[in-house]
């Protein structure tokens, strides 16, 4: 045999010279979950390991993960049922949690990247990511309210815009808004190849976010379908988005492979509550090691394609030096 190729596997100095894929800290971005208070850190049934701070322990969390070299966080709010009503206005009043949040972060950390997450559900009463009418989500409609988020968002100092709402036509609009008011350096990382799926029900407890009726699939793809997210990552990337994400990530390793394939703009993966959860429940069975599940996971993304990754995992693997 003229090839023999275990040959470059023989020795682990020489598995890691012909390596293919690595995963670092700067591909990591690390969700958050915020809530209202003093001294708060309460702990995600569903997601063993993972908080919901108030933003003074949102800060020693943040400071905590910049000395481990995960410098980029995207915030997500748990917002009170008393503020939530049909137009999501909670969403840009200026002293809200979230947008104290914000500033407060990159008040006290201006070197870390803030991704903040563009989309009416943790404010709406109605928990859907649009304005709803007689059953109906108003797609146009609500892009106003979706440019009033982002242009507040900015204005508290996000470093990139994070739409996930799924409406169509509103990573333009987004982009004229924030030229408009002169925020040209503030990037769009779009939730382009959003999918209806089952792996977000951690996620919604965390955030109390969940649909009050229905579900989401007039405007979250099918999960059935790969060619569709191409139509809508080239609308996005035409409309001016600087990142094109894939949401969510372990079952669509195929589509963050194909939009990889098919543009030059940094595609993202977002490794979702669900998957987190699952992995999770299997380590604490014993029926998985946890080191290598969890690098699997993420080197998987990687290989795929994906040059940002949004995961729970991401400060427990720079902990844990994993990487």
């Amino acid at each position: 045999m003229l090839q023999r190729p275990r040959r470059n596997r023989k020795s682990e100095v020489i598995r890691q010279m012909v390596q293919e894929t690595h995963v670092s800290a700067a591909n990591l971005i690390f969700p958050l979950f915020i809530v209202e208070g003093d001294n708060q850190k309460t702990e995600v049934s569903s997601m063993p390991g993972i908080f919901r701070y108030s933003i003074d322990n949102l800060l020693r969390e943040v400071e905590s993960c910049l000395n481990l070299g995960l410098k980029s966080f995207d915030l997500f709010p748990n917002i009170d049922e008393a503020l939530k009503d049909k137009y999501a206005t909670e969403s840009h009043r200026d002293e809200s949690l979230y947008l104290r949040a914000i500033r407060a972060v990159k008040k006290e950390f201006p070197e870390a990247c803030v991704i903040t997450d563009v989309a009416m559900d943790p404010y709406s009463s109605d928990g859907h990511d649009g304005i709803v009418e007689n059953g109906e989500i108003l797609n146009d409609e609500t892009l106003e309210v979706l440019g009033k988020m982002a242009l507040a968002h900015a204005r508290s100092g996000a470093d990139i815009i994070a739409p996930s709402d799924m409406m169509d036509g509103r990573v333009g609009y987004i982009r004229n808004v924030l030229d408009e008011n002169g925020f040209t350096g503030v990037s769009i990382m779009s939730y382009s190849a959003k999918y209806a799926s089952a792996f977000y029900g951690p996620f919604r407890d965390a955030l109390n976010s969940a649909p009050k009726f229905g579900d989401k699939k007039t405007y979250q793809m099918n999960p059935a379908n790969q060619r569709e997210a191409l139509i809508e990552a080239r609308l996005d990337e035409a409309e001016g988005a600087d990142f094109l994400m894939v949401k969510p990530g372990l079952p669509y390793l195929d589509v963050i492979k194909l939009l990889k394939d098919s543009t030059e703009l940094p595609i993202a993966a977002y490794n979702v509550s669900g998957e987190y959860a699952m992995i999770k429940a299997a380590i604490r069975n014993g029926w998985l090691n946890e080191q290598r599940a969890i690098t699997e996971v993420l080197t998987s993304f990687r290989r795929a394609g994906a040059s940002a990754i949004l995961t729970y995992h991401a400060k427990e693997v720079l902990e844990n030096k994993w990487l």
